[in-house]
């Protein structure tokens, strides 16, 4: 068993790592004020960001979904690796050695996660491949990148590469670099041959390396070469488990900067037209990856488009003019309403794509082609009507059946009375009868197996919105959360008795028995995951990362003053409480049968209210 990795390194980690530069490699993020920052949650769907992170705390957290926690908890959760994975990649990008604990008699090397240890042999197979490119074997593969207009360099900032004419050289060579048979498998760069031998997946093929947004290799596209290869003209990495087809858009790590900054994609149907898009000079272009264009691919790019309710981005296929282009562009139609943003296709007046437009008419060509683009709804109710005879009754009847639903769906619903003219108009029929059918498919029910909306949200405290002494509970445990160094003594001075709500309480008990807020040091990540981590309620802990990232109920930065009027609203809260209690108490009591119970009560009463008059003058100014 591997050993375990030193408390006092995942600190470090912690306190090293940036998260806002962690998350935004596969999140916009814009400013929400007060410091933070907000984009569209990666771990549910939702057209209005409500994940939030805080730069200053290295901590994030998403009010849809209750997804939150630090740096390693992001990469757990949106990369699907184990703590000890998480750990060791944000150390290597942050240059720490990590030390780990002996476990058993002696010291185990602990071994990298199987993740890191896929992508490691990735990296090995990239190196390998693209040494081969020069080789005397690899000509037809220089020619294919020069007939289409590639040189040496373009073939250099892609990775491409060459599998040579041999069975099992690349499994050699990564079988001497210390990758077992059995990673080189899981991985997909090698297979069983039927005598049982492990040999090469690719062979005799020019190789694309897929990236991920990290830019991290995560399998190969590769292109049939020679006439005499019974293969596939494309052949893919397998499913794996870093390499899921459906995820993975080509060129995502060259566009991504792009994407976010223009607010816009541009979807091609391969490697090489991501290339000569790129290079003609439109960066945002991208490709999926042997699969149709699908819901989660549209994840991936909502992300990075900040696709909202209130920021639209521009989604633009560039399909083929071809029969199976038109079919892809209608399925795209369908996956469209998804999008929030606008959706258009861009299709070459010679049935070429970008790679093929490029060669022919070189770098403008491809740009006038992505600027000519048209309206996706355009183009399918286009495709909807040319399959009718509207020179007759009964093909302007169906084709109208047919076109209502696509109006239907149109998201922007101010544009679907213009549609249903233009739709009246290009049938040569009356307005009303479209109507009709128009609104009638839009208050048809949702398709049989329509997946209900079943997103986790965390639930309200109750009766917060209203009750200013929860509201203030809630405050006080944002400022030991959030700037411990300042809360400090004061914060620790007020125990969990002050707290009204069970949630609260519980935090409140976290914070003791981590040391108190005075002990927290810098504070930051590594104090909020050990609060968390402290917390034994399941509410708790998400409580302890949405209020981690709220904002203060202060315009700037708090200060001592601020801490010590909050805390004074939260201690006379809890004076005043015991107050009522024990007036109700000297009220019930007979003075003259229970006098020394009497004048205890009374002692404390007046004791109380004097304390009770001291914090309202201490808490004088307001939140």
């Amino acid at each position: 068993m591997a050993g375990r990795i030193r408390d006092e390194d995942i600190a470090l980690v912690r306190e090293r790592t940036s998260i806002a530069d962690i998350i935004s490699e596969s999140v916009t993020l814009k400013s929400a004020g007060g410091g933070n920052l907000k984009g569209l949650c990666p771990f549910h769907d939702e057209k209005t960001p409500s994940f939030t992170v805080a730069p200053g705390r290295n901590v994030y957290f998403c009010h849809g979904c209750g997804a939150g926690g630090d740096a390693i908890k992001y990469l757990m959760d949106a990369e699907h690796l184990t703590f000890v994975e998480s750990v060791e990649r944000l150390a290597d990008r942050a240059g720490i050695q990590l030390r780990y604990l002996e476990a058993g008699p002696a010291p185990v090397r602990q071994q990298h996660g199987q993740k890191q240890r896929l992508v490691a042999a990735h990296a090995a197979a990239v190196e390998f491949y693209t040494g081969q490119l020069g080789s005397a074997g690899a000509r037809p593969a220089r020619e294919f990148l020069a007939q289409r207009g590639f040189d040496k360099a373009a073939a250099e900032r892609y990775g491409c590469g060459f599998a040579p004419d041999a069975w099992d050289l690349l499994t050699k060579h990564l079988r001497q670099q210390g990758f077992t048979a059995q990673e080189l498998i899981t991985a997909g760069l090698s297979r069983e041959a039927r005598s049982g031998s492990l040999i090469d997946r690719f062979r005799r093929r020019l190789l694309w390396p897929i990236r991920d947004l990290t830019g991290d290799v995560i399998g190969f596209g590769a292109r049939k070469l020679f006439d005499d290869d019974d293969g596939p003209k494309y052949l893919n990495t397998p499913e794996t488990p870093i390499y899921k087809k459906s995820h993975v858009l080509y060129g995502i790590d060259h566009a991504k900067r792009e994407i976010a900054k223009q607010g816009r994609a541009v979807i091609v149907e391969g490697y090489t037209d991501v290339m000569a898009c790129h290079l003609a000079g439109v960066p945002t272009a991208v490709a999926t990856c042997g699969t149709a264009f699908g819901a989660d691919h549209i994840g991936v790019l909502r992300r990075l488009l900040m696709d909202t309710d209130a920021v639209a981005g521009e989604i633009i296929f560039t399909f083929d003019g071809d029969a199976a282009g038109q079919k892809a562009a209608l399925r795209a139609f369908e996956e469209d309403q998804r999008f929030v943003g606008r959706t258009f296709i861009a299709v070459s007046p010679d049935n070429m794509d970008p790679c093929e437009l490029r060669l022919a008419k070189g770098d403008m060509a491809v740009r006038d082609l992505v600027a000519r683009r048209e309206p996706l709804v355009d183009f399918a109710l286009r495709q909807v009507l040319d399959r009718f005879d509207l020179d007759t009754v009964d093909g302007r009847v169906e084709a109208m059946r047919r076109a209502a639903p696509l109006v239907a769906k149109i998201k922007d619903r101010e544009k679907r009375p213009e549609y249903v003219r233009k739709l009246a108009g290009d049938l040569g029929m009356e307005i009303e009868p479209v109507q009709r059918a128009v609104l009638a498919a839009a208050a048809a029910p949702p398709k049989a197996g329509a997946a209900p909306d079943t997103r986790a949200r965390p639930a309200p405290v109750e009766g917060e919105v209203d009750n200013p002494q929860l509201t203030v509970e809630r405050e006080s445990l944002k400022l030991a959360l959030q700037v411990p160094v300042l809360a400090g003594p004061m914060f620790d001075a007020l125990g969990a008795e002050v707290y009204r709500h069970p949630l609260h309480v519980a935090i409140r008990a976290a914070v003791t028995e981590v040391g108190g807020a005075a002990a927290a040091g810098t504070g930051g990540a590594v104090w909020i995951e050990a609060i968390r981590d402290a917390c034994a309620d399941l509410g708790a802990k998400a409580l302890v990362g949405e209020l981690a990232v709220e904002p203060l109920r202060i315009d700037g930065e708090p200060d001592p003053r601020y801490v010590s009027v909050t805390l004074a609203r939260l201690e006379w809260g809890a004076v005043t409480a015991r107050i009522r209690d024990l007036k109700s108490k000297v009220q019930r009591i007979n003075p003259v049968a229970n006098k020394d119970e009497y004048f205890a009560l009374f002692g404390e009463l007046l004791s109380l209210e004097q304390h009770a008059r001291a914090l309202r003058e201490q808490a004088a100014g307001g939140l």
